[in-house]
């Protein structure tokens, strides 16, 4: 199949990547929120922003190990559509659960340990969004632009560590989580080792 005929595959994803949203709001004009249904709608926001920041971090080594290059086509929207649960997540947090009351918001993000690493983990999240476009791209050049976007690895640690400091006794879910992120980058070093040495020789 030539490349033009995958032109769906980013409309489909987005199709796709508004489910879960579209199954918070179903669940919660059916009561099924369960009987905190503030903390249920955080927890999975939370979850699917680490769910779909560990699926953008795919595309690359599975066209680098695998020569699989179609997902390469996803990995933008899927980056963006991290961010934009991340920033629900905090969004419900600030708006629903504390109600806007900024003292209490701004002493939970200066002596709370999980939410101080969660903000920087979508302070990570929001440049990378930012920078997405093809335009940045162009104004920062893609050496520069693809070493600001290895922060994904660093937001994907925050994210892991703010998971686990979150939910505290259960920590099966966020080791799995670092499991995976640990993988794509080691996946990630035979490439960054082959260039490294591409460099070196062509000097």
């Amino acid at each position: 199949m030539k490349d033009g005929g995958k032109r769906w595959l980013v409309p489909a994803a987005v199709a796709v990547l508004l489910v879960p949203l579209a199954k918070i709001a179903w669940d919660g004009a059916r009561d099924g929120l369960g009987a905190n249904p503030i903390e249920a709608v955080q927890n999975r926001l939370g979850f699917w922003a680490i769910t779909l920041l560990a699926l953008s971090l795919v595309p690359t080594p599975a066209a680098e190990l695998l020569r699989v290059r179609w997902p390469q086509r996803l990995r933008r929207v899927l980056g963006v559509t991290a961010f934009a649960y991340a920033l629900l997540h905090f969004g419900f947090y600030v708006g629903v659960d504390k109600f806007f009351d900024w003292p209490t918001i701004s002493q939970d993000l200066t002596k709370r340990p999980f939410l101080m690493v969660g903000f920087a983990a979508l302070l990570c999240l929001t440049s990378l969004a930012v920078t997405s476009t093809d335009g940045w791209v162009r104004r920062l050049g893609y050496p520069r632009w693809k070493r600001l976007h290895r922060l994904a690895y660093l937001a994907a640690a925050l994210a892991v560590v703010h998971f686990a400091w979150r939910v505290k006794a259960d920590l099966r879910r966020p080791l799995l989580f670092a499991a995976a992120f640990a993988l794509l980058l080691a996946a990630r070093v035979p490439g960054w080792l082959r260039r490294g040495a591409g460099r070196v020789g062509s000097r």
